[in-house]
């Protein structure tokens, strides 16, 4: 009998570091998540318990959309560069279209960055708006595309670049062959009317103007010299671009994210305004579902403004990257906490709506530009502090925006090619598997692949999946009117009140590393006591489960909960 004993305490002394919390995966070194306690059941099934509600996805202009990056998604024809090819034959992993699986990430709309022909990898200098550039296919490609996005019912925004055009497309080239004849003459619209479609002077008053190859003329390029600055006040390029979105809308696109809104006209807020008045008026007249986004990479001062114009959304950068409100909430960086998070997300109605009462907001938290969240966060709780800043951004009012890889915590930072690193579908190359930009750094992720996390019931890439399943559950979540019950909110909680057609929801956030109970028996959910509610969904970081008993939610570290009423 001891000796069977003593077998017995060997074997589970042999077993235990493989169970211990926070390993590392034996094969690629890589953290796994916030692990298991030693308990088997994964956070994926504890999450599971509460987030099983039949979905309720409404047809309208509020969507979950995914930034796609063609170029580093997915490879179709075995060239290294992604292509619609491989970004079709990887809509399944977006959307499949079925509600009645769950394999899927759950996003119903799609934000292409520029798929127009080009010269460069990232492809915002526009050779020619009415084709596709040859690295990412055919128009054939692009049509099949969107006929598979129809089929499930996924919405698909074209990034329309209007502040500038490639200097090799037609018209640049136009104009600038027509100034090379005239010596000292000086230039007539009647004879090139291309000549206006620019800003073309004799006087470079500013580094951001390049001087045009055997001519004395410069030409404006806030961004760079190949990329000439359009004059969106000429009614001819307005004409132009009024014929390039009635070309893309009959194609099937659902709408456009507008790029670089804010350098129309540099520093004139209300003539900025002005064209996008045009523009919503122009798509509008053409379809009135359409839907258009605007970046304007400013403060919220400034970019509020901006919804005067009746475009549907403006991105909310406030929340977005390291230093925003989500992101010093999470570190406790800029005097920001749990209620001050819950008290700036109840604003945003009141101050968008004053400009624009049918506006829709856009959070973000990363984009193209932006380094990768997974470097936010480092030491202790930076796995969770990674799952939870997606959490408080999905669980946002509005069109919510997930870039590409986010769900797996990819890494990515510094220079632009950086942060558009290949979609990180296995631990090694293989079929599909993209090179990446030219000059992208080499990275370690600091998480593993889809391959590896799809098997984690712990993984960054469940949690995402289920927060974005509590979308398509609950239509307040994207459209509810936001009231942070700030009785019941302190540094590290945070309870939301979300209300759509009468009806309400409660988010209680614990954004804090400790578990704690929040009573919420004061607190009326649909005229009741929330304490008579149910947990409807959650969302946790770890294995730690919630409880509710009576009126008392328990919330362990890094999570959050949705109380429902029980009608």
């Amino acid at each position: 009998m001891k000796k069977r004993i003593l077998v017995y305490i060997l074997i589970i002394t042999m077993l235990f570091p493989l169970m211990a919390c926070g390993s590392s995966d034996p094969e690629t070194g890589k953290e796994t998540s916030d692990g298991s306690n030693g308990d088997t059941t994964t956070a994926l099934q504890l999450m599971q318990q509460y987030n099983n509600q039949p979905l309720q996805i409404i047809d309208d202009k509020y969507r979950t959309f995914y930034e796609v990056f063609v170029y580093s998604f997915y490879d179709g024809n075995g060239d290294g560069l992604g292509d619609f090819k491989g970004l079709t034959e990887k809509l399944d992993y977006i959307n499949d279209g079925d509600e009645s699986t769950d394999t899927d990430l759950g996003c119903n709309g799609i934000w292409l960055m520029p798929v127009m022909s080009s010269t460069t990898y990232h492809k915002y200098d526009v050779i020619d708006y009415y084709t596709i550039d040859p690295e990412y296919g055919t128009m054939e490609d692009f049509e099949e595309f969107m006929a598979a996005c129809e089929e499930r019912d996924i919405h698909v925004l074209l990034d329309l670049v209007m502040n500038h055009s490639s200097s090799q497309n037609e018209w640049f080239t136009t104009a600038c062959d027509y100034l090379r004849t005239l010596g000292d003459g000086e230039p007539d619209p009647a004879e090139c009317p291309y000549v206006d479609y620019y800003f073309f002077t004799k006087e470079a008053t500013s580094n951001s103007y390049y001087q045009i190859a055997g001519t004395q003329w410069y030409c404006e390029g806030s961004f760079w010299s190949e990329m000439p600055d359009l004059n969106l006040m000429n009614e001819d390029v307005r004409n132009e671009f009024a014929q390039i979105i009635a070309y893309w809308l009959d194609k099937g696109v659902a709408g456009f994210r507008i790029d670089a809104a804010i350098e129309f006209e540099a520093g004139n807020t209300a003539a900025n305004v002005e064209i996008l008045s045009w523009l919503n008026k122009t798509v509008k007249e053409l379809n009135e579902d359409a839907y258009i986004v605007a970046e304007i990479w400013a403060d919220m001062d400034t970019y509020e403004k901006y919804y005067e114009s009746g475009i549907d959304s403006v991105f909310n950068f406030a929340f977005a990257q390291q230093d925003g409100i989500i992101g010093s909430t999470l570190n406790r960086i800029g005097g920001y906490d749990a209620l001050r998070y819950g008290k700036a997300s109840a604003a945003l109605e009141e101050r968008f709506s004053a400009f624009n009462p049918d506006y829709i907001d856009a959070p973000f938290y990363t984009n193209h530009d932006l380094g990768r969240s997974a470097g936010y966060y480092s030491g202790d709780g930076s796995t969770e502090k990674t799952k939870m800043a997606q959490a408080m951004n999905l669980m946002m009012t509005g069109n919510v925006f997930l870039y590409y890889g986010e769900e797996l915590g990819m890494k990515g930072a510094g220079k632009d090619e950086n942060k558009r690193a290949p979609m990180y579908w296995m631990e090694d190359s293989g079929m599909g598997m993209c090179r990446g930009p030219a000059d992208m750094d080499t990275i370690t992720m600091k998480y593993p692949s889809l391959e590896v996390q799809e098997a984690d019931g712990n993984s960054i890439y469940h949690f995402v999946k289920e927060a974005i399943g509590l979308r398509n559950r609950y239509p307040a979540i994207l459209r509810g009117s936001v009231t942070c019950v700030e009785e019941l909110s302190d540094e590290n909680v945070c309870v939301i009140r979300k209300e759509y057609e009468g009806q309400e929801i409660l988010l209680l956030w614990n954004l804090g590393a400790e578990s704690g109970n929040i009573d919420v028996s004061s607190v009326l959910l649909n005229g009741e006591s929330a304490a008579a509610g149910t947990v409807g969904g959650a969302l946790l970081t770890g294995t730690e489960d919630t409880r509710k008993d009576g009126g008392v939610v328990t919330l362990p570290g890094y999570s959050m909960v949705l109380l429902v009423s029980n009608e």
